[in-house]
């Protein structure tokens, strides 16, 4: 499973230090290159609210080989490519890859209560939360090396890795409930109607989103006000994912133990007092890119200690719908991140500053905590596991 994860985030991002390659390879501009970004996240997006429900009917070892064996050759066909328009649809079929991280969570709740769910998600979490550092980092080796190609051919490789392994040790998790489709649609509708759902899944996305405000905002910030080269701020961008390992490392351990609430309540409240302790140092007039990034670092770890439990909470609403559940949950945070950026970058261009990134970043750590107590008293009146 933690190859999966790995292949969903080193397919949206260790390509990305070649594109300028490959925008002169295929003689296109390098806004239609970046179609190879923005429309892989729009059919994200909607593969995964197709993905999600059919797990629930099929099983999940069905759809993971499925689509584990199609992006394998949509990644074989993406780097044989001569002409643009083949390389992205290949591009946008491996798409499919998303399965990993909405048939994993689902299949993770098949297995294990929501308490115990949480603590492997936090696990898994942990150790992927490197793969966003040291993806681009490879790619762009590969890419001086060998040329962009091999990044392709490499997704193929993992891909086909991949397979083979799923094939022998994925055993079917998904205990198999006979519905009627009127049936069926009235537990999607049971789903969709759940208060405590909605709370988890907006807590979630509105989490996720802080993330990415910071990485939005925090370049302009840090060459605006602080004058930082672009090495240091890679850096600086990195280490609200440092902050992300150790709040997942405390959930694996803890979430078994405390229960989701209890670490999603202190992740989001964590998080906001970090960014208004930096917010009030700017504004006595202490102005250095630590107190920047020092606060966003909490935001790094309250995520850590939010997502992995409010994910393990919300495909338990439900969980004979878990994959369903986890596919809306997952196109939501996509969708909701390109909102959250639209509305960054114009607020930004107002003003580079670290007292506007950390306000608007402050604003969404109010709503998550508000949508994280919602989710905490939904919680408290249903039975608990």
């Amino acid at each position: 499973m933690i190859l999966l994860v790995a292949m969903v985030v080193l397919t949206l991002n260790m390509f990305l230090p070649a594109l300028p390659h490959m925008a002169e390879d295929f003689g296109v501009s390098e806004a239609t290159m970046g179609l190879a970004v923005s429309a892989y996240m729009v059919a994200a997006g909607v593969l995964q609210l197709i993905l999600g429900p059919i797990s629930d009917l099929l099983g999940r070892r069905r759809v993971i080989l499925v689509a584990v064996a199609v992006y394998a050759l949509a990644s074989l066909g993406a780097a044989v490519a001569t002409d643009f328009s083949v390389f992205l649809a290949c591009r946008l079929v491996q798409a499919l890859v998303l399965a990993g991280s909405v048939v994993g969570l689902a299949a993770l709740r098949d297995m294990y209560t929501t308490r115990e769910a949480a603590g492997k998600m936090g696990t898994i979490a942990a150790a992927m939360a490197i793969a966003p550092m040291i993806g681009p980092t490879f790619g762009g080796v590969l890419d001086t090396l060998i040329g962009w190609r091999a990044i392709f051919a490499l997704y193929a490789g993992l891909g086909a890795a991949c397979l083979v392994l799923c094939w022998f040790d994925w055993g079917e998790t998904r205990v198999q409930v006979r519905r009627s489709p009127q049936e069926q649609m009235a537990a999607y509708r049971a789903l969709l109607g759940s208060g405590l759902f909605w709370a988890y899944a907006m807590c979630t996305g509105v989490s996720v989103g802080t993330f990415y405000i910071f990485l939005t905002g925090a370049p302009f910030v840090a060459q605006a006000s602080f004058g930082l080269s672009t090495t240091w701020i890679g850096v600086g961008l990195g280490s609200i994912t440092g902050g992300y390992m150790i709040g997942s490392t405390v959930t694996a351990r803890l979430a078994p133990r405390l229960g989701v609430s209890v670490l999603i309540l202190t992740g989001r409240s964590f998080a906001l007092a970090g960014l208004c302790v930096g917010a009030g140092l700017f504004l006595i007039g202490v102005s250095h890119p630590m107190v920047l990034f020092g606060a966003t670092i909490c935001v790094g770890l309250g995520n850590g200690l939010t997502i992995s439990n409010t994910n393990a909470g919300l495909i338990s609403v439900r969980p004979d719908l878990a994959g369903s559940a986890a596919g809306l949950s997952g196109a939501l945070q996509l969708f909701g991140g390109a909102v959250l950026t639209g509305l960054t970058l114009p607020w930004m261009a107002a003003g580079a500053t670290p007292l506007r990134l950390l306000a608007l970043m402050i604003v969404a750590s109010v709503v998550a905590l508000g949508l994280a107590v919602l989710a905490a008293r939904g919680a408290a009146r249903q039975p608990q596991e």
